[in-house]
């Protein structure tokens, strides 16, 4: 079988080739494709290198267009920064300036990188279906709901991957010193606004005790108060903080660096590593770029599409009415029954109020924005604004809609 990896000199890729080497799936040919021959040449060449101290069959190819990359593949993961960094820092930039937090896949600062990324992604999918007209397409490009819903409503297989899920599971797995296999979760919501209701050890919820037990460490790895842990029961991903402490979140901005300054140092030194011939293992540095656990997702998802190995996996995929205040075609954060044949989310339990509603909000302004992504326009991007919880207001939604564009003005063809 084929993989294609459309980004793939991004400095994730040695972490994801390296779960391929390590894994039994018949893999023949790992395609990575990428324009930029600065980026693509050491991180294809570390790559390569992992492959042969893992004794790996596996043959790795670069090319810089998809149309001759992605040909005949089985599956194409997308791995896309459109703008890189020095887009991402106006994300986290930009809404400051309005009173708003800045992170690049939620809120302002996430509308703007679906505004450039929706296009791209459409248009990269559109050149994968020409010549693998019947690969799967993973979406591991944010904002991942966005653009895997926009993916799936242009008719394309489509299914999103995250890797806040594996993290908490390998997490719990390791404060309850027990083998990750044993552990699954009760994870809900849309992707990077999800609950973790309860953990499962071998099909018995520990998370009332792992809460009384670990709960200081559990809050510090989630950056939210112990006590509002406790009072909720349930485990929010880290991004939760961003609606539950956001006034606190804007002023810590405000005084700090962004987090794409200090990801572009650490780029930087990750790709003078991977240029040393002699380096045929992902450095420890690799752990500070984010991802975690990203390419252990990636390998047991594609295992099951594309291996004969059927199993449960925590992605996003239509509602289908798994949330029934949600419209079917919406996209949703949930367990669901991979195989060859795809993605069917599992039965939940109803969401409390509580997050039904958030859930509700945000997924209407993640409508909103795919539609602002896809026709253009600023009363469309004031509308997915005044839409989203995190902004909410008509001054503030006008104000940033301006800004927004004018910052992106170059990656938004209708600008």
């Amino acid at each position: 079988m084929k993989l294609a990896v459309v980004g793939g000199g991004s400095t994730y890729t040695p972490e994801l080739v390296d779960g391929f080497a390590r894994e039994s799936l018949p893999l023949a040919e790992i395609a990575l494709i990428d324009p930029d021959a600065r980026r693509l040449g050491p991180v294809a060449g570390v790559s390569s290198r992992i492959l042969r101290r893992a004794g790996s069959p596996i043959r790795l190819t670069t090319w810089d267009s998809v149309e001759e990359g992605a040909r005949d593949a089985d599956a194409v993961l997308i791995q896309l920064r459109v703008g890189g960094q020095a887009a991402r820092h106006l994300d986290e930039t930009v809404p400051l300036t309005c009173g708003c937090v800045g992170q690049e896949t939620t809120g302002a600062g996430g509308l703007a990188m679906a505004l450039r990324t929706v296009p791209v992604a459409l248009e990269v999918a559109a050149q994968a279906a020409v010549v693998a007209p019947d690969a799967w397409i993973v979406d591991f490009t944010n904002p991942v709901g966005i653009v895997t819903r926009a993916l799936l409503d242009a008719g394309h297989r489509a299914v999103g991957l995250c890797n806040v899920a594996i993290g908490f599971q390998r997490r719990f797995a390791a404060l309850l010193g027990v083998d990750p296999a044993r552990v699954s979760l009760d994870h809900v919501g849309l992707n990077h606004l999800t609950w973790e209701r309860a953990v499962h050890l071998d099909g018995v919820d520990v998370l009332p005790d792992l809460l009384v037990r670990h709960g200081p460490a559990i809050a510090h790895q989630v950056e939210l108060p112990v006590r509002l842990l406790h009072t909720l029961g349930v485990v929010p991903s880290y991004y939760l903080r961003y609606f539950y402490e956001h006034d606190a979140v804007v002023r810590e901005q405000l005084l700090g660096s962004t987090r794409a300054h200090a990801v572009s140092e650490v780029e930087r030194e990750l790709l003078r590593i991977y240029a040393d011939p002699t380096v045929d293992t992902k450095p420890d540095l690799l752990g500070k770029r984010g991802g975690a656990f990203y390419s252990e997702a990636a390998v047991a998802l594609l295992a099951s599409l594309l291996g004969g190995r059927p199993g449960t996996h925590v992605v996003n995929v239509r509602n289908d009415g798994t949330m029934p205040f949600l419209a079917d075609d919406a996209v949703i954060e949930v367990p669901a029954a991979v195989s060859r044949g795809g993605a069917i989310p599992l039965p939940i339990t109803p969401l409390d109020p509580l997050y039904a509603g958030l859930v509700a909000h945000v997924s209407a302004y993640e409508d909103l924005a795919l539609l602002a992504a896809t026709a253009g326009g600023e009363d469309l991007v004031t509308r997915a604004l005044l839409a989203h919880p995190l902004v909410g207001q008509a001054d503030k939604a006008s104000g940033l809609a301006r800004r927004i564009i004018d910052a992106h003005r170059g990656y938004l063809a209708w600008a």
